[in-house]
């Protein structure tokens, strides 16, 4: 027998450097796949380009970290703040939102270099333990952006009638579940993060909640029971849906999830057979309560998928772990797959303030006309995700890997 590997104690800052490398180099592995066209595009307003992702979590760091804590420094470009600036209001005036689309220069490679040079100039400050928060805010940050690059880009390349593929198609490995539920007598829980470790600013602060006795089914709604749905005339049915969402249904003509045409779904590896037994993804939230509702049961609180989440692998289940495609495969497990609606609107927790300066922009100021879904998705960085962690859209969108998971009254 081998003898066990042995390995020295790894310092917090140590961590700290190899995750800083970790995560940058996992974004650039993600559009090495892409041409300058490819990564410069942009499909709608609520997309941005990848080429703009590269750019915008290099210009975070560049900002919050050796701007403002590296009095040596110098902006790599003096004018591309203003380009790669998202919506910090505290930092000025910046491109439009539907404008990214627009920025042929500077390139893919520009970009790239930048990135090179921000990295470099990083190395001194993630040995510093006081900065260590705010590194661990920027890795966090481009951990959100590269599930957005990854959704992102699945977007613009549907636009293309080709169907071109970023990869090639890969076997998904899974088995049907049966449908059970993980029953909670209700009481009073606490809710939000508990401080161990990073959080968001929009996870806390923990607070006390009153359940109900209630069920949170043991998985994912499915494609086929999608195609039951659908054949019922579940997008027909008016009684079935909020007023919101039948008057979106009727203006936008939908009738089955985006991606979706006859047996086949589009995926980063280009047009592919649906499974049946895959979870069904890229639904909005409107399609997700109507669903529910036709299927005798109801969409969780946020506060009830919490509850439940509490104690299990967040790190389990069908997250992201290398450049490949994502793709939602089924199972039991609570994390992974797509993102899950709930019923909660995203609004602050009692005692929430944001942070001073312009990192308090980060979630607050979205705390309106939002729903909340929990878990995590198969474009999710493995480790990025929590029980606590609150992501939120508006009620009509579904670019992004969302699907549903069903609750009921006990």
């Amino acid at each position: 027998m081998p003898e066990p590997e042995v390995r020295s104690p790894v310092s917090a800052t140590e961590d700290l450097s190899a995750r800083y490398a970790a995560t940058r180099a996992l974004t650039l592995a993600l559009v090495e796949p892409l041409s300058d066209a490819d990564a410069t595009i942009q499909s709608m307003q609520d997309a941005s380009p990848a080429k703009w992702h590269l750019a915008h979590t290099t210009w975070f760091f560049e900002t919050f970290l050796l701007r403002d804590h590296m009095p040596a420094y110098r902006l790599y470009r003096e004018e591309w703040p203003f380009l790669f600036n998202s919506y910090y209001e505290a930092e000025g005036e910046r491109i439009a939102r539907f404008a990214r689309g627009m920025l042929s220069r500077p390139s893919l490679d520009e970009i790239r270099a930048w990135r090179a040079h921000v990295d470099a100039a990083m190395a001194p400050l993630l040995d510093d333990p006081a900065l260590a928060p705010l590194i661990e805010l920027g890795i966090a940050h481009e951990q959100q952006h590269q599930e957005l690059l990854l959704t992102d880009i699945k977007h613009a390349l549907f636009q293309n009638p080709l169907g071109p593929a970023m990869w090639e198609a890969v076997a998904q490995p899974g088995e049907p579940v049966a449908q059970d539920w993980h029953a909670h007598p209700g009481g009073i829980a606490r809710i939000g993060h508990d401080g161990c470790g990073f959080a968001f600013d929009n996870e806390g602060p923990a607070h006390r909640v009153l359940l109900e006795p209630f069920a949170l089914a043991n998985r994912l709604v499915t494609n086929a029971e999608w195609d039951e749905f659908i054949a019922d005339g579940g997008y027909r049915d008016a009684r079935l849906w909020l007023s919101d969402g039948w008057a979106w249904v009727r203006e936008e003509q939908i009738a089955a999830p985006l991606y979706w045409r006859d047996g086949d779904h589009f995926t980063h590896a280009g047009w592919q057979a649906r499974n049946p037994d895959a979870p069904v993804s890229h639904i909005s939230f409107f399609e997700a309560d109507a669903f529910a509702t036709w299927a005798g049961a109801r969409l969780p609180t946020e506060f009830e998928w919490e509850a439940i989440a509490q104690g299990r692998d967040a790190a389990g289940g069908n997250q992201l772990d290398t450049a490949a495609p994502p793709m939602p495969r089924g199972g039991s497990a609570l994390f992974g797959d797509c993102w899950q609606f709930t019923r909660s609107a995203y609004l602050p927790y009692p005692r929430f303030a944001p942070a001073d300066g312009a990192v308090g922009e980060y979630n607050g100021k979205f705390m309106s006309g939002q729903v909340v879904l929990r878990g995590a998705s198969c474009a999710t960085v493995r480790g990025h995700s929590r029980a606590s962690y609150r992501n939120f859209f508006y009620p009509h969108q579904r670019w992004q890997f969302t699907g549903l998971r069903l609750a009921k009254d006990l």
